[in-house]
C-alpha cells in the first residue's frame, strides 16, 4: 500500500467509541486524523527510492515484489542486521514514539513461514497469512491480555469476560469477551487475539486468532484521546508528540463475532496455546523491535534534552553533564543489546534464526527502570525551565504580550523566547503531559510486569540449562578445596607455615 491506500483502507464502518459517540470516520476525526497520517508516511516510504534499500528485502513467500524486511524469514545473522536497520529507519520516522507501527507486529507475522508446522492443524492458515501479510504489509495490533476483574475467582470462572468461544460452527467460531489493551488498534487492519499468562482448564478459552477490524461484533472503547485535546486546547507548537503520535489504547470488546475457521491458529488445544509464547517466537522478536526502537527513541530525546541544557544555561555544569552522560550510557546500551541479538542468533526451525533472547529479555528488565530514570534527570536538570512558559502559541500573537514574553521567556546563549518555548514545549510533551505520562507507563509495562520479565528470564536460562551451568562453574571452585586445603596439584597450601603458625599461637 501507499499512504493514500492506508488511509482508505481504514474508512471500512469499523466500530470505535470515544466520548460517548461511534467515531464515524477514524481518518477524519480529530483523534486519529494526525496519527493516521504518520503511519502514512510509513506506506509511502515503501516505495521511496531513497529509503527502499533499507526498508525493503524480495518478498519470500514464492510471489514477486517486494516487503518490509521484518515481515521475512531471517536465516542469518545479516539477515537479523538488515531487519534492525529497517526498524530503526521507520522507528526514525515518528522519532521513536510508535511503539506499535505495522513493523511491531510483523514480529508475529514474520515466523509464520518457518512456523507454520506448530499450528497444525491450521498451518496452512498460517502460510496464507505469512504470505498476505508480507505480499501486502498489512498493519496488525494485538489483545493478548485478560482484563484485570474478578481475580478473586479462578479464571474458568470470569467467563462472561474472558474472550471465549460460545459455539462452533461451520463458517468458524462464534466468540465473546474483551481484552486488554489494545493499543493503536483503530488504525489498524487485524487484531491479532492470543493468551497469554492465564492458566486456563477450559478448552473454550485457547483461542489464537485473527479478527478484522470491521468484523461485525467487533467494538473499541477508547482512553481520552491525547491528538483530539491538543486540536482543542492547543497548537502543534504547543503539542508537537501529542498532536500526531497518540497511538489511542483501547479496550477491546467481542459480542458474538464469528471468526472463519481460515483466521484460526490455535483452538481448543489447551497445551499448545500455553506453549505459544514460548514456540511462537513472538517474544523474541518483538522485544528486538522494541529494543531497537527505544534506543531511536533515546537518541531523540537525548538531543532534546542537549538542547534545553544550552538554552537553560547549564550545558557546562559537570553534575549536569555527567547526567546527559547517563541518557547516552542508556541509548548506547540498548543499541549494545539490539546489535548483540542480532549478531549472535539462535538456530530454530526450519533454517531460521532468532534474535538472542538473552539479551533482548535483558532489555526487557533494562527499560523499565531505564526509561523512568532519563525522565528523572529530565526533570531534575531542566526543573522548572518546563513550566516556565506561556500558554501558547497564541500569546506570541498578542502585541500587549509579545515584548514581554521576548524579554523575559528569551533562554541562554542567545535563544529567543520563541525558540526556546517550542523546544520546551516540546521536551514537556515528552515527558509531561497526559500523552509524556502515558509513554512512561507503557516503556514499564508493554513486555510485560516488573515481576514478570525478571521470572521469565529466570525462567528461559534455566530451561536451556545456562543456571546449571553457572552453578557447575560455581562447583568447579568449589571443588579446589576443602577443609585440609587445595585439592588440586598445582596451588600449595603451605601446610609447614600453618604448622609454624599454630605453634607460635599454641606457645
Amino acid at each position: 500500500m501507499t499512504g493514500a491506500e492506508y488511509i482508505e483502507s481504514l474508512r471500512d464502518d469499523r466500530e470505535i467509541f470515544l466520548y460517548g459517540e461511534r467515531v464515524k470516520d477514524v481518518t477524519a476525526h480529530p483523534a486519529f486524523h494526525n496519527p493516521a497520517r504518520m503511519v502514512a508516511r510509513l506506506y509511502d516510504a515503501l516505495h521511496d527510492p531513497a529509503h527502499r534499500d533499507v526498508l525493503t528485502a524480495p518478498t519470500d513467500s514464492g510471489g514477486d515484489g517486494y516487503t518490509h524486511r521484518f515481515f521475512t524469514t531471517p536465516h542469518s545473522a545479516e539477515d537479523l542486521v538488515a531487519d534492525q536497520q529497517a526498524i530503526a529507519a521507520w522507528s526514525r520516522m515518528s522519532y521513536g514514539w510508535m511503539g506499535r507501527s505495522p513493523d511491531y507486529k510483523a514480529a508475529f507475522l514474520g515466523t509464520l513461514g518457518a512456523n507454520a508446522e506448530f499450528y497444525e492443524p491450521y498451518s496452512d492458515n498460517a502460510r496464507r497469512w505469512y504470505r498476505e501479510s508480507q505480499e501486502k504489509v498489512l498493519y496488525w495490533n494485538h489483545a493478548i491480555v485478560h482484563p484485570p476483574v474478578d481475580r478473586n475467582l479462578p479464571p474458568d470462572k470470569v467467563g462472561d469476560v474472558f474472550v471465549h468461544v460460545e459455539k462452533e460452527t461451520d463458517s468458524g467460531l462464534i466468540v465473546s469477551g474483551a481484552k486488554v489493551v489494545a493499543t493503536g488498534s483503530a488504525l489498524t487492519h487485524y487484531n491479532f487475539i492470543a493468551h497469554y499468562g492465564l492458566p486456563i482448564k477450559d478448552r473454550k478459552f485457547a483461542l489464537v486468532a485473527t479478527i478484522p477490524m470491521n468484523a461485525p461484533g467487533m467494538k473499541l472503547i477508547c482512553r481520552p484521546s491525547y491528538s483530539a485535546t491538543a486540536a482543542v486546547m492547543g497548537s502543534p507548537f504547543d503539542y508537537p508528540l501529542s498532536s500526531r503520535l497518540d497511538e489511542n489504547d483501547t479496550i477491546l470488546v467481542l459480542d458474538k463475532v464469528l471468526v472463519p475457521w481460515e483466521n484460526v491458529f490455535i483452538y481448543g488445544h489447551l497445551g499448545k496455546v500455553q506453549l505459544f509464547t514460548g514456540r511462537s517466537g513472538f517474544p523474541e522478536r518483538f522485544t528486538f523491535h522494541g529494543c531497537t526502537r527505544l534506543a531511536v527513541k533515546l537518541e531523540f530525546i537525548a538531543g532534546l534534552l542537549a538542547k534545553a541544557l544550552e538554552i537553560t544555561g547549564t550545558a557546562d555544569f559537570r553534575g549536569v553533564q555527567s547526567r546527559l552522560g547517563e541518557v547516552l550510557a542508556w541509548r548506547n546500551l540498548f543499541w549494545g543489546l539490539s546489535d548483540a541479538a542480532a549478531r549472535n542468533p539462535v538456530p530454530w526451525t526450519n533454517g531460521a534464526v532468532l534474535p538472542n533472547p538473552q539479551y533482548v529479555f535483558a532489555y526487557r528488565w533494562f527499560m523499565q527502570i531505564g526509561y523512568p530514570r532519563v525522565k528523572e534527570i529530565i526533570e531534575q536538570d531542566i526543573a522548572s525551565g518546563l513550566i516556565y512558559l506561556n500558554s501558547s502559541a497564541e500569546d506570541f500573537k498578542n502585541p500587549d504580550v509579545r515584548p514581554y514574553l521576548d524579554k523575559y521567556v528569551r533562554g541562554s546563549n542567545g535563544v529567543d523566547s520563541v525558540e526556546r518555548v517550542k523546544v520546551m514545549k516540546l521536551l514537556w510533551d515528552a515527558v509531561g503531559t497526559e500523552f509524556g505520562g502515558r509513554h512512561e507507563l507503557y516503556e514499564r509495562n508493554y513486555a510485560g510486569n516488573h515481576e514478570n520479565t525478571r521470572v521469565e528470564l529466570l525462567n528461559a536460562q534455566i530451561a536451556t540449562g545456562q543456571v546449571g551451568d553457572y552453578k557447575a562453574f560455581v562447583e568447579q571452585c568449589l571443588d579446589e578445596y576443602d577443609l585440609d586445603g587445595w585439592t588440586v596439584p598445582d596451588l600449595s597450601s603451605f601446610d609447614d607455615l600453618r604448622a609454624q603458625r599454630n605453634n607460635l599461637l599454641n606457645g
